[in-house]
């Protein structure tokens, strides 16, 4: 926050020592020198603002060098970046938008520079006038450092540090095969190394807004710091980060390059909340059978059907079968006063086998365990048990010997047995079968077959069998309808 608050400070502060970003020969570099040194010794004293904005400055010129980009893409992009940001930082809104108004000033002033000293290079050979200038550039910066030190504590350097990353982290989604490889990457690696000597502390704080944000490139770099100097960076908690956003190139990073192991809990968050991206990678990455049922857990918790439907294609059916009451369970604890979830997992045939899943579903309805709770045995009374078939049945034959009373005694104008067999049919059953058309998965709820049992009879003269399926059973009713 500190960073960004330098870093949106005004700009005339920074415009000398800005020049040291646009040396191309020795003798720029001298002159620079002289001049950080006349600044210094004429009693500047606002080093923690120039240092920032410098080390803004010095990423932006670095992440686009040899760069084929559009300047004012890339501009427009930092400028909505930083809006996202600032988002996520607390602090009064007036403040917020004062730093984004300076921040984009800052910005744009920035890239008229870059634009105007690369529009005036001319045709030269820009891969060895790069690497020859960006050295002096380098040279030129550690110079100022130098001559500054003793008015420039360990804390500016970590504000500094944090500008550059801030920068960078802007930059991340805005250019194209900018500073991810090459002598880019180089040069921001030797412009942070200069930076973090004087406060390793902030190395861990930069990387995790990294990770949030997804900046995978400066993700990759931060850890080639840390483990280039020994220092610690908390890759799990990054990953985590990372998921919670859905970015899955710098999850990818954190793995491979940052060898980020824990699993568990990020595969958690993104059940919960339903980001089928994030529970793909991870299940395609590795996680045990074991995380997966507490996956399944989560996803049934919150109600997230498609997270539900995808675990089930890649748990064992014996794990399902062995941890079938815990996960139902769990259920229960966690999301007491919604079982969306529930009603999915059941219709979805979870056992894969229609009479282990009923009475698994009864048996749970029915259980004296203290463990299940009130609300959830209340639910599978109503809707899953052997009771609730039962209840589906007796309404399903009331309803039938009402339509019956209606067609023998009515006395409405509008007669149903007036009317052809089919439509008195639609009229009695429609709103039953575009029910059970509506419920997901294999299986419907107890009380709901119950019902269409009941109508599938009489429609077929009671040829059907107390297990026939939700489909068999549809087909019944369909081959009695006309066709709309």
């Amino acid at each position: 926050m500190e960073a960004i608050k330098h870093a949106s400070g005004a700009i005339a502060g920074v415009e000398q020592v800005s020049t040291i970003w646009f040396l191309y020969t020795q003798q720029d570099l001298a002159k620079a020198t002289q001049l950080i040194k006349r600044i210094v010794s004429n009693g500047a004293h606002d080093f923690t603002k120039v240092t920032c904005q410098t080390s803004f400055l010095a990423s932006c010129v670095l992440a686009t060098l040899n760069c084929m980009m559009n300047f004012s893409d890339t501009k427009t992009g930092m400028i909505e970046r930083v809006k996202e940001h600032l988002q996520a930082y607390e602090g009064a809104v007036p403040m917020k938008a004062k730093w984004s108004v300076n921040l984009e000033k800052f910005i744009s002033w920035a890239f008229y520079l870059i634009e105007f000293h690369r529009r005036n290079q001319g045709n030269r050979d820009k891969d060895i006038q790069s690497i020859f200038e960006t050295q002096l550039q380098l040279s030129a910066f550690k110079t100022f450092l130098n001559i500054a030190r003793e008015n420039i504590m360990g804390q500016n350097f970590g504000l500094a540090f944090d500008a550059a990353c801030f920068s960078l982290s802007l930059l991340s989604n805005s250019v194209n095969h900018g500073w991810s490889s090459g002598v880019a990457r180089d040069a921001v690696l030797e412009l942070l190394g200069f930076l973090v000597e004087g406060s390793v502390e902030i190395v861990n704080q930069c990387f995790m807004k990294a990770a949030r944000f997804g900046s995978t490139e400066l993700v990759s770099i931060l850890l080639q710091i840390a483990q280039a100097r020994g220092l610690h960076v908390n890759v799990n908690f990054a990953l985590f980060a990372a998921s919670e956003y859905s970015h899955i190139n710098t999850m990818e990073c954190l793995v491979t390059e940052g060898h980020a192991t824990y699993f568990f809990g990020p595969l958690m968050t993104a059940a919960r909340s339903g980001c089928m991206p994030v529970v793909q990678w991870f299940v395609k990455r590795g996680c045990t059978e074991m995380e997966l049922c507490y996956a399944l857990t989560a996803a049934t918790s919150n109600n997230q059907v498609a997270i539900i439907s995808y675990l089930l294609q890649c748990i064992p059916q014996q794990m399902l079968n062995l941890f079938s009451f815990e996960i139902l369970k769990s259920v229960g604890e966690e999301r007491p006063d919604s079982f969306e979830g529930v009603n999915f997992l059941l219709s979805s045939d979870f056992l894969r086998d229609p009479i282990a899943t009923y009475a698994f579903a009864n048996r749970l309805a029915t259980s004296n365990e203290e463990a299940i709770t009130p609300e959830l045995k209340v639910f599978l009374l109503e809707h899953w048990s052997a009771e609730a078939f039962v209840e589906g049945m007796r309404a399903g034959e009331v309803h039938y010997v009402n339509l019956m009373r209606i067609l023998r005694r009515g006395k409405s104008e509008i007669c149903l047995r007036e009317l052809p067999p089919p439509l008195v049919i639609v009229i009695a059953y429609l709103p039953l079968y575009r029910e059970c058309l509506a419920s997901s998965g294999s299986l419907l709820p107890q009380r709901l077959r119950g019902e269409l049992m009941v109508a599938a009879r009489r429609l077929s003269n009671w040829a059907v069998d107390e297990m026939s399926e939700k489909r068999e059973l549809l087909e019944i009713l369909q081959q009695h309808m006309p066709c709309f």
